[in-house]
C-alpha cells in the first residue's frame, strides 16, 4: 500500500501530459461544463466587456475594470476555451480521474471540487509542510484524495461527511490509491466531531482544513477550526462566491445571505490573513495568526 501511495503521490508531483479538451475528453463532464458557463457570468455590474471578441463567439477573455479607482485595470475572464487550457494544464492522478468519472455519474455530482481546485489545495499542504489536516465535507473523496496523496506517510487527515453512501465511494478510494491509512473517516455531523476533537485535547494541532459542507454553517465550522489549527496554519472554505449570487444584489434566499454575511465576517477578522481566490466556484484561503 505505502508503495501504491508513492506512486501516486509522485503521479501528482510529475510532470504531466496535456488533457482532453472540454468539448470531447475527460473533462466534458455536465458539471465542468456548467461551471464553465457559470464562470463566464461572473463579471460583477462594474466591469464592462472589452469590446475584442477573442474567442469569436461573444465571450472575451479579457473585461476592463469601469471605475477609475482602479485603473482601468485589465482583469481576466474565464471563458470556456480558457478554462479548457487552464484543465489542460493541470495534473491530475489516475486514481484521481477515475473517482472524478465516477462520481460525475452520482447524485449531487456538483458537490464535487473541480480538478484545478484540487490541485490548488494539494499544494497549500505541500507548501506549508502539513502532517494534520481536516476536511469538513468529504463527499466521494476527491479533494481528501488529493491531500491524502500529498501528506507524508505519518500524516493524517480527518474526513468528516455525514452521507454514508457517498462515504463508502470515498473510503473504497483511499484503499484503491493506497492511503487508507492516512485518512481516519469521521461518519457523522461536523460541527459535533470538531467539538469532540476539541475536548479530546487536540486544539491547535492541525495544519489544515477544508470548509465544503453546509454553507449556513460555515461560520460555526470557522470558529470550532480556529480552535483546531494551529498558528500559522491554513483553513480553506470552498464557494464564497456561490455562483456569482452574491455579487447580485437581486438574490436574497438565505443561503446565498448566509455565504455574504460569512465572507463579510472573513473580511473583518483580524484573526486570519485572508486571499479570495476565483477558482471554481471561489475559494477563500486563511492563514491564522
Amino acid at each position: 500500500m505505502a508503495a501504491k501511495a508513492a506512486a501516486n503521490a509522485i503521479a501528482y508531483r510529475s510532470v504531466a501530459s496535456a488533457m482532453p479538451a472540454i468539448s470531447g475528453g475527460s473533462f466534458g463532464s455536465s458539471r465542468t461544463r456548467n461551471s464553465v458557463r457559470l464562470a463566464r457570468n461572473l463579471c460583477c455590474s462594474s466591469l464592462r466587456n472589452n469590446p475584442a471578441d477573442v474567442d469569436g463567439n461573444n465571450s472575451a477573455a479579457v473585461v476592463v475594470a469601469k471605475d477609475d479607482k482602479y485603473g482601468n485595470k485589465q482583469i481576466i475572464s474565464l471563458t470556456p476555451r480558457l478554462y479548457d487550457y487552464i484543465l489542460s494544464n493541470v495534473r491530475e492522478p489516475e486514481i484521481m480521474r477515475q473517482l472524478r468519472e465516477e462520481t460525475a455519474a452520482m447524485r449531487g455530482s456538483q458537490m464535487q471540487v473541480s480538478p484545478d481546485q484540487a490541485q490548488l489545495l494539494a499544494m497549500l499542504v505541500q507548501l506549508i509542510g502539513a502532517q494534520r489536516c481536516i476536511e469538513v465535507g468529504v463527499y466521494t473523496g476527491y479533494s481528501s484524495l488529493a491531500v491524502a496523496l500529498v501528506l507524508p506517510e505519518s500524516g493524517c487527515l480527518v474526513a468528516c461527511e455525514r452521507d454514508s453512501n457517498s462515504l463508502e465511494v470515498a473510503k473504497r478510494f483511499y484503499e484503491k490509491a493506497g492511503v487508507a491509512h492516512k485518512v481516519i473517516v469521521k461518519h457523522g455531523m461536523a460541527a459535533d466531531i470538531l467539538r469532540s476533537l476539541i475536548l479530546d485535547g487536540e486544539a491547535g494541532s492541525y495544519d489544515f482544513a477544508f470548509i465544503d459542507a453546509e454553507k449556513r454553517m460555515n461560520h460555526e465550522y470557522f470558529e470550532l477550526l480556529l480552535q483546531l489549527v494551529r498558528v500559522g496554519g491554513v483553513i480553506v472554505i470552498d464557494n464564497v462566491l456561490w455562483h456569482g449570487k452574491v455579487a447580485d444584489p437581486l438574490v436574497s434566499d438565505a443561503k446565498t445571505e448566509s455565504i455574504r454575511n460569512f465572507n463579510r465576517r472573513i473580511m473583518e477578522d483580524e484573526r486570519v490573513s485572508i486571499s479570495m481566490v476565483p477558482i471554481g466556484d471561489g475559494m477563500t484561503i486563511c492563514k491564522k495568526r
